[in-house]
């Protein structure tokens, strides 16, 4: 299986686990979609490099 196809179902994961749909999820603000944010740009810079 190719990197690209791993990264990209850990992007899916990613933005699955970041919507804030579950109530106790609702109270950690910020995090899980700044944290999302963070690794789609250090994918972005290494696509942008030709490193992925």
């Amino acid at each position: 299986m190719p990197l690209s196809t791993i990264l990209l179902i850990i992007i899916i994961i990613l933005l699955i686990g970041a919507v804030p749909r579950w109530p106790y999820s609702r109270n950690w603000g910020y995090g899980p979609s700044g944290l999302l944010g963070v690794v789609l740009l250090i994918l972005l810079i290494l696509f942008l490099l030709g490193r992925i």
